[in-house]
């Protein structure tokens, strides 16, 4: 059911922006379904550019589950591009789905996925030109019902006031659900000729009473102690949950469909590939890793489930290369069976194989031999710290051996450099922690002469650590600006090897990062009004404003640093207290107590002899 006309008016601004292909529909694979023979209408929208959601594979699994069912219409939408959006807006042209070119107002439910929070200004700019009211308690039964899943709702109070409904954990179960609640609670709404923004709280009460994992946050409000701190949360009605839990799909990972028919982009993607997820959850339990949190517990496909998923994609889209995704490819139970079957399928079809998450361990050094013949030029590795009694700190038990000796492998198969992701602003980091982060990355493109005669390409990429909700880490305050940019420097003054690359990620990027993520409702207001005074695209460099933010936060008397670097107490409530992930707040309390305990280890086997950069908070 094609919306005709507006299609026509945004194909008559497409010559004045950048890439028109990514507003224009009808990729291979897009699936456009009359309206007027279904039952009920979802738009999946993604906060950020089309390249990048499109690169998603989350998204396309829930694309493929709910069109699957042929009384749900799921269409797409993401964020534009700001020549875009200013074109829009210029013309009066509302944002739409790509499908149908349906405004975003006339679905019955829109789902955003959170994935990086800095992208939350883009779900406003969607949700505003979408033509739906910005606050949850404007809206009426008519409006759709905004709802957002992702990592970024493990806290979501920030966006409290803009989503109407908060999905905690896997989706493919809870979005098919959520989707026939609302339709038949809107059906009788709708009969009974009742609309009120009254009936839609009375809708939304029903809908999150029936379950343990949906949290709506307009029926919380939050106590204050006079120091600022959260005394209380109390819900404003009995029959909503007081715990909100996380939904996980209890059934076999094979039941769950993969999407086999991908939509295919008409413009090039970061991941250009057909992906696969092979494993959910991971057997390590890192405390800075919140993914590993919250995709617990470990479900793993069979390896006769990934070839025929793949073989069929591949059928169905073209693509030359397929991606194994799981948090940990080479802790997947069967590696070495499923990188043969993969190898004995696709190595005669000319389709490559790539894996995106190896684990340093001492399997690593027969991965190069297993993949051989595949298109492989370098091989990406996440060691995280580069000692090991931080490593015995942060919970990720590898050693360098391995790792120097995976790499001793790659480079003899023919690869040409390797990229290593640090962590820099961990508690209890020492200058000689970011010493090793140089020392390890020269060692392994010294190891490179072996195979060639000079250094290989080693590229330290370092992120400055946030500690995020549900991980040991919680409580711990980020480290400040001044330790950010100082480690920074002290990275690029320790580097001696040409043929090693530091890039440390933007420090004010991560500590934007920091208040989206450990903030609560009263930072709402800075992001609603950064957004008001233009601020779009906040991950993109060449959008990002940093100053915009910080006056937003000022011209508010939002105390950034109250919820970025303070140190927490453990005995503190927490703005996501009440969204219970997982293994929940016990066992949390009982990792940091560890850690403090292996900080003062740490501290002593160092000693006091200026090891520590610029003193931060980050505990």
């Amino acid at each position: 059911m094609l919306n005709t006309a507006l299609r026509d008016a945004v194909m008559r601004v497409l010559p004045r922006v950048k890439t028109p292909a990514q507003y224009t529909g009808g990729e291979l694979n897009s699936t456009p379904k009359d309206h007027r023979q279904v039952r009920g209408k979802l738009c999946m929208c993604f906060p950020d550019a089309y390249t990048i959601g499109m690169s998603h594979h989350g998204l396309q699994v829930l694309y493929t589950i709910m069109n699957n069912d042929p009384q749900w219409a799921c269409e797409r939408a993401f964020a534009p591009w700001l020549d875009f959006e200013a074109e829009l807006r210029r013309n009066r042209l509302p944002l739409y789905s790509l499908e149908t070119f349906t405004p975003l107002r006339e679905f019955d439910l829109v789902g955003f996925s959170l994935q990086y929070e800095v992208c939350y200004t883009n779900l406003l700019t969607m949700i505003d030109l979408g033509g739906i009211p910005h606050f949850s308690r404007d809206r009426r039964v008519t409006d759709p019902l905004i709802v957002a899943g992702g990592p970024g709702a493990q806290n979501p109070e920030l966006l409290a006031p803009f989503v109407d409904l908060f999905v905690i954990g896997d989706g493919e179960e809870s979005l098919p659900w959520v989707m026939e609640k609302w339709m038949a609670l809107k059906e009788v709404a709708v009969r009974e000729g009742d609309t009120s923004p009254e009936r839609r709280l009375e809708m939304l009460a029903e809908l999150v009473g029936s379950t343990a994992w949906a949290y709506a946050p307009v029926f919380y409000e939050f106590d204050y102690h006079g120091d600022g701190t959260i005394a209380a949360v109390n819900r404003t009605r009995a029959d909503v949950p007081m715990q909100i839990e996380s939904c996980t799909i209890d059934q076999d990972l094979d039941a769950i469909p993969l999407p086999t028919k991908p939509v295919v982009s008409f413009v090039q993607t970061p991941h250009d590939r057909i992906a696969i997820e092979i494993m959910r959850g991971c057997p390590w339990q890192c405390r800075f890793c919140q993914s590993t949190v919250i995709k617990r517990p470990l479900r793993v496909r069979s390896v006769e489930t990934i070839v025929q998923a793949a073989l069929e994609s591949y059928r169905n889209t073209g693509m030359n290369e397929i991606s194994l995704l799981s948090l940990s490819s080479s802790d997947y139970p069967h590696f070495e069976e499923l990188v043969r079957r993969m190898h004995e399928v696709f190595g005669p079809l000319g389709v490559n194989v790539s894996l995106p998450s190896l684990r340093v361990n001492h399997q690593l050094r027969s991965v190069p031999k297993l993949t051989s013949g595949w298109r492989r030029a370098g091989m990406t590795l996440a060691p995280e710290v580069a000692r090991d009694d931080m490593r015995t700190q942060i919970r990720k038990p590898i050693k360098n051996d391995d790792l120097i000796e995976g790499c001793r492998a790659a480079f003899k198969e023919g690869m040409s450099h390797v990229k290593l992701y640090f962590l820099c602003g961990l508690p209890g980091e020492r200058t000689v922690d970011l010493d090793g982060i140089v020392d390890l990355a020269e060692t392994i493109s010294r190891v490179g002469r072996e195979f060639g005669g000079r250094d290989k390409e080693v590229i330290a990429s370092v992120s400055n650590f946030i500690p995020k909700p549900h991980t040991p880490y919680q409580w711990n305050g980020m480290q400040t600006r001044e330790y950010f940019r100082w480690a920074g420097e002290h990275l690029h003054r320790r580097k001696r090897v040409k043929a090693v690359k530091i890039k440390q990620h933007d420090v004010e990027t991560s500590l934007l990062e920091g208040i989206l993520t450990r903030g609560d409702r009263r930072v709402s207001p800075g992001l609603y009004e950064a957004w008001k005074r233009g601020a779009r695209f906040d991950g993109w460099r060449e959008c990002f404003n940093p100053q915009l933010w910080w006056d937003a936060f000022r011209d508010l008397n939002i105390d950034v640093d109250f919820y970025r670097t303070r140190q927490r107490p453990v005995s503190e409530r927490l703005p996501w207290d009440h969204v219970n992930v997982k293994k929940g707040r016990a066992y949390l309390e009982k990792e940091q107590a560890r850690s403090v305990v292996q900080l003062g280890v740490m501290a002593e086997a160092v000693g006091g002899d200026g090891e520590k950069g610029p003193t931060g908070c980050g505990g």
